[in-house]
């Protein structure tokens, strides 16, 4: 799916100093924000330091509320973003239109984007290349499971087509994955998918960034 951003950069004005610090051209990658722990809080942020972003609408649900005006009809979004080398964001957004709704939630994952890390975990293969997860890593969301396993290249993804289109925005092309509970549930199994990932986060040291 072709990119899509809210505000065009040629039109950003920065509201936060870390977005003052990229537009004065002080910061220039991505890894400089997570080395530095600095919490992204615009969207536009993302488009500027990984200008080959991509994202794709994951779900799309009907939500209804009663209110004392009546039904009331909204719609919500699941979308994912990443660069397919190490990087990946999930996000949600309701609204009455369905496009609005994915703009919400495209500018949601982009807040939350993460860094993936990646290797050659598995025993058949050991060629060093970071085509896999480096080790067995786990996600949960609500009663889903997901546990994503070290494959040997070549072997590609063995998993659902959801989770399918996460990994490889994430830029994970070898592994199997092993599901548990209400994996029919598109969202949480999304977001147990998207926690598989970020929890390969927490054994990254500085030097593994954007690996």
């Amino acid at each position: 799916m072709p990119r899509r951003t809210s505000q065009s950069l040629e039109q950003w004005v920065p509201r936060t100093r870390l977005g003052k610090m990229i537009l004065e051209g002080r910061i220039t990658s991505i890894e400089e924000v997570f080395t530095g722990g600095i919490r992204i809080k615009e969207p536009q942020i993302v488009d500027a330091l990984l200008p080959d972003i991509q994202e794709e609408v994951i779900n799309i649900n009907l939500v209804q509320k009663q209110t004392d005006a009546g039904e009331k009809s909204r719609f919500k979004a699941i979308v994912a973003v990443g660069n397919r080398d190490g990087y990946i964001g999930l996000g949600s957004g309701k609204a009455s239109q369905v496009r609005t709704a994915i703009e919400k939630a495209a500018a949601d994952a982009r807040l939350n984007l993460v860094p993936v890390r990646r290797g050659c975990g598995s025993w058949e293969c050991g060629c060093g290349r970071p085509h896999s997860v480096p080790f067995l890593t786990e996600g949960k969301c609500g009663g889903v499971r997901i546990v994503i396993v070290p494959g040997p290249r070549g072997l590609g993804l063995v998993a659902s087509e959801v989770a399918k289109v996460i990994l490889n925005l994430a830029g994970i092309k070898d592994c199997w994955t092993r599901s548990y509970g209400s994996t029919r549930t598109v969202p949480s199994f999304a977001y147990a998918v998207f926690d598989a990932l970020k929890n390969t986060y927490s054994l990254i040291t500085p030097m593994d960034w954007g690996r």
